[in-house]
C-alpha cells in the first residue's frame, strides 16, 4: 500500500485542487481532482533524472574519501566498519548542481513536472534493490536480523533478512548508505526544484517556501554532518535491510516529505510575519531538543567519560551496560522524538490551514513514532529483563512529559 499513498497525495492534492476528507466522505472518488495535467505518471526524462541521480550519488560514495568508523558489537561479537562520507556527497551536489545549472545541462525546475515520472522510477528501483536484498540474504555467511528471519517469505522481504548487506568485497555498506545519502539529499533537491519553479512562475520565492526549504534543509545537513551518529540507531544495529527501508529511505522520504514544498508552490501560500516568528520559534525549540538528546546519546554510548555527560546518573544494568536516567534521557525515554515531531509541526506550519493534505506528514509520523517506541521498548524488555522495570519506573514518559 505504500506505493499507492505516495500516488494518492498527488492524486487527492495537487494544483487542481485539494479534497477535503469531509467532501471525500460524502462525494467519494468524484470529489479527487486527479493527477495534475502535464505531470505523467512515467517518462523517459523522469526515469533518466531519478535512477541518474542514484548512479551519482553511488559513483560519489566510491570515489570520495570519507571518514572510517567502527559500528556497534553485533550479535555474533564482531564490529563493522562503516565508510562515511554523506556530507562530502552533499558537497559534491552542490557543485555538480551549480556547474550543471550554469551550463544549462538540467534544469532544477522541471523537478515539479518530472515529480510523478521519478515517483514511479524509485518505487520500480526500491521493489527490485528490495528482491535482491531478500535473494541475495540466503547466501552462506549472512547474518540475519532479529525478527527477519521468520519463515514468512512476505514479511521477511518487507522486514528484511540479512542485518548488513554489503557489496564490493564489503566496502559498500548497502543500509548506511540508502539511509542517508540518496535519500536525504534526494528531498533537499526536490524542495529546490519546487522553489526554483516558483521563481519562475512568479519572479520571487515566497516565505513559506523559504521557511520549508531552510527547515528541511538544515535538518538534512546535520544529518549528514553527524552521520557517524546514525551506527547506533534501531535502522543500523537491530532492523533488517529489506523494503521497509529501502522503499522508506529511497521514495517515502524524498516524495512525501516534500508535499509541503509542492503545496506551496502549487497553492500561492501567503502567511504573516507573526505566523513567521511563530513558526520560527516552534522549529527553534524542536531542534535544540533534537540535537541535544541525540548528540548526548551518541556521545555518552561512544565515550561516556566525556566531560560533558559523565555527570549524567545512570542505571547499570545486568548486562553490564548504563541506562542514562537523567540529563535529557532523564526526562522521558524517546525525548528525540519528541524534538523530532516538533519539528515536524514548524515544517507543516507554513502551508497555512485550507487544508489537511500538507499535514500529511506530521500525522503520519506522530503515528510512526508511537509505534516505534512501542517495537524498542518491546526489543528493550526482552534486552534487559527486570532491569528495563526498573529505568521505566524512574524514567516513567514514554514520549511526551506529563502526558504520555
Amino acid at each position: 500500500m505504500l506505493p499507492l499513498v505516495c500516488y494518492f497525495l498527488v492524486y487527492a492534492c495537487n494544483e487542481d485542487g485539494c479534497v477535503e476528507v469531509s467532501r471525500l466522505a460524502r462525494e467519494g472518488a468524484g470529489a479527487l481532482p486527479g493527477f495534475p495535467r502535464g505531470m505523467p505518471i512515467a517518462s523517459v526524462s523522469g526515469a533518466v533524472a531519478a535512477l541518474g541521480w542514484m548512479a551519482f550519488t553511488i559513483i560519489a560514495h566510491v570515489l570520495i574519501p570519507g571518514i572510517e568508523k567502527e559500528g556497534v558489537v553485533l550479535a555474533d561479537g564482531t564490529r563493522l566498519k562503516y565508510k562515511l562520507n554523506g556530507f562530502r556527497v552533499l558537497l559534491a551536489t552542490v557543485v555538480a548542481g551549480a556547474i550543471g545549472t550554469r551550463l544549462g545541462w538540467f534544469d532544477l525546475a522541471s523537478v515539479h513536472d518530472n515529480f510523478l515520472s521519478m515517483l514511479t522510477a524509485m518505487v520500480a528501483f526500491a521493489y527490485a534493490l528490495s528482491a535482491y536484498l531478500y535473494l541475495s540474504s540466503f547466501g552462506s555467511g549472512k547474518l540475519l536480523a532479529a525478527g527477519g528471519n521468520t519463515g514468512n517469505a512476505v514479511y521477511d522481504f518487507f522486514i528484511g533478512r540479512e542485518l548488513n548487506p554489503r557489496i564490493l568485497n564489503g566496502a559498500f555498506d548497502l543500509k548506511v548508505f540508502c539511509e542517508l545519502t540518496p535519500g536525504l539529499i534526494g528531498w533537499l533537491l526536490l524542495d529546490l526544484g519546487f522553489a526554483a519553479k516558483q521563481y519562475a512562475r512568479i519572479g520571487t520565492v515566497t516565505a513559506p517556501m523559504v521557511l520549508v526549504c531552510a527547515f528541511q534543509g538544515a535538518y538534512v545537513v546535520d544529518a549528514l554532518w553527524n552521520e557517524p551518529a546514525i551506527l547506533t540507531t534501531m535502522d543500523v544495529t537491530t532492523d533488517g535491510f529489506g523494503f521497509m527501508l529501502a522503499f522508506g529511505d529511497l521514495v517515502w522520504v524524498p516524495f512525501t516529505y516534500s508535499l509541503q514544498c509542492r503545496y506551496i508552490l502549487e497553492h500561492s501560500v501567503r502567511i504573516s510575519n507573526a505566523h513567521v516568528l511563530a513558526i520560527l520559534a516552534v522549529q527553534c525549540v524542536g531542534y535544540w531538543i533534537f540535537r541535544g538528546s541525540n548528540s548526548q546519546k551518541n556521545m555518552f554510548r561512544t565515550n561516556p567519560n566525556d566531560p560533558r555527560v559523565r555527570h549524567l546518573k545512570t542505571l547499570k544494568t545486568k548486562r553490564g551496560t548504563k541506562l542514562i536516567v537523567s540529563g535529557w534521557w532523564g526526562i522521558c525515554r524517546h525525548i528525540n522524538y519528541l524534538g523530532d515531531w516538533i519539528m515536524a509541526w514548524a515544517w507543516c506550519l507554513p502551508c497555512g490551514f485550507s487544508h489537511l493534505a500538507p499535514y500529511f506528514y506530521v500525522i503520519y509520523f506522530g503515528i510512526l513514532l508511537v509505534h516505534r517506541d512501542g517495537r524498542d521498548a518491546e526489543a528493550c524488555e526482552k534486552k534487559y529483563g527486570d532491569d528495563w522495570k526498573r529505568y521505566c519506573a524512574l524514567v516513567k514518559y514514554r514520549l511526551i512529559p506529563f502526558i504520555y
